[in-house]
């Protein structure tokens, strides 16, 4: 079946890979699959540009990229759109960020950044070492230097509804559980980056389907025509979702794309 009006849009992390960068072998069909049938396929993450440079990712083929929860959009390798946090405003955030004893990672376009001392012995912080190596970059000795479009807090034995408030001015929370939150300036997320691709490249009036598992998704969900939800994804996103497929390691991709026909 021919599909030329039809873009399907992929989060990546626990989506089309694992928190071992391992990606099943027919979720790369899949998205290969739907490519020959004429379909668009686009990454759609939380992540920003930095943190989406894996060869093997990449390698599967994709027509664009909408990053950093739709602050950066990018189609067949140009980019169409960037929105960096203004110097004042991320000094601020970040200064607001600390009072509140919140522990930030920076994501930018070419670097993230964190203080080393504040993921000591931190699973997660062991994996942007292991993933990042020279492109990630401590906050303090990088002082008022950054580039970032969003960021990211953990916010364990911190008061998260207190540092959420003082920080609403200028951030939409993402609140993942009471641990961790991302912070998306204002007017930002996935939905929103997809409705303005869609009207920068033209395909405003086209099908559009999306597979997600967290709530970073929910905006995607809300906008696409059809939103599919991974088997291990979070019950808020299970509940948006037009469609709940298997998990990610029991070729849940391949089976939607399966079920919806796309391929």
């Amino acid at each position: 079946m021919q599909r030329e009006n039809t873009l399907v849009f992929f989060d990546i992390d626990n989506t089309i890979w694992n928190f071992r960068n391992e990606i099943p072998e027919r979720t790369v069909a899949a998205i290969r699959a739907l490519r020959k049938n004429g379909a668009r396929a686009f990454l759609c993450s939380g992540r920003t540009r930095g943190y989406i440079r894996h060869p093997a990712l990449l390698g599967i083929g994709f027509d664009g990229i909408v990053s950093g929860c739709g602050t950066m959009l990018e189609y067949r390798g140009e980019t169409l759109f960037y929105h960096r946090v203004p110097p004042d405003t991320a000094l601020w955030a970040v200064s607001t960020a600390r009072a509140f004893d919140f522990r930030p990672i920076l994501e930018g376009v070419e670097f993230l950044y964190f203080d080393d001392a504040d993921f000591r012995d931190d699973p997660y912080g062991e994996k942007l070492r292991r993933d990042l190596g020279s492109r990630l970059r401590p906050i303090t000795e990088a002082w008022g230097t950054w580039e970032f479009s969003k960021f990211s807090c953990d916010t364990r034995g911190c008061d998260q509804a207190a540092g959420l408030t003082a920080l609403a001015p200028e951030f939409d929370p993402l609140i993942h559980n009471e641990n961790v939150v991302e912070l998306v300036p204002r007017g930002f997320d996935k939905g929103k980056g997809i409705q303005r691709l869609c009207a920068l490249i033209g395909a405003e009036d086209v099908e559009t389907v999306c597979f997600g598992d967290g709530v970073n998704d929910l905006g995607m969900f809300a906008v696409c025509g059809t939103s599919v939800c991974m088997g291990n994804g979070a019950a808020a996103a299970k509940a948006a979702a037009d469609y709940v497929t298997a998990p990610l390691e029991e070729d849940g991709v391949w089976k939607a794309c399966r079920h919806l026909g796309l391929i």
